[in-house]
């Protein structure tokens, strides 16, 4: 138990999230409800996920929990885009979460192909 905690896409997970809550904390992005709400969210999901896919009995249940892990991590692309495109967050803010998102979802990619190679995904 808590061998997740050792997978560096894990750790970087949780690094992003906890990037999140810090930038979401100022300005119009804290004022903004709806958005710092959802970005949190799905941002928490992503550790979360593959926390929860690392601790399944079979392979076939983790890789469906890294990619849901894997969709949060583009939907907190997505909503980073829109926080920098209304001004909510300066443009270099905006490149480390997506390089962040990317390193990810990459990350996410190759555990998924290591993890699935036991069954037919």
């Amino acid at each position: 138990m808590g061998s997740f905690k050792e997978l560096r896409v894990w750790q970087k997970g949780k690094d992003l999230a906890v990037y999140i809550y810090q930038i979401t904390n100022t300005g119009n992005f804290a004022k903004d409800y709806g958005l710092r709400d959802q970005i949190r969210r799905a941002v928490v999901s992503i550790p979360s996920n593959i926390a929860e896919g690392d601790e399944r009995e079979t392979d076939k249940e983790a890789v469906r929990y890294f990619y849901i892990a894997k969709g949060s991590s583009a939907e907190v692309l997505t909503q980073a885009t829109i926080a920098f495109e209304i001004g909510y967050i300066p443009k270099e803010t905006f490149f480390e979460i997506e390089k962040g998102c990317i390193e990810i979802s990459s990350m996410l990619s190759k555990l998924i192909s290591a993890r699935s190679k036991t069954f037919s995904p």
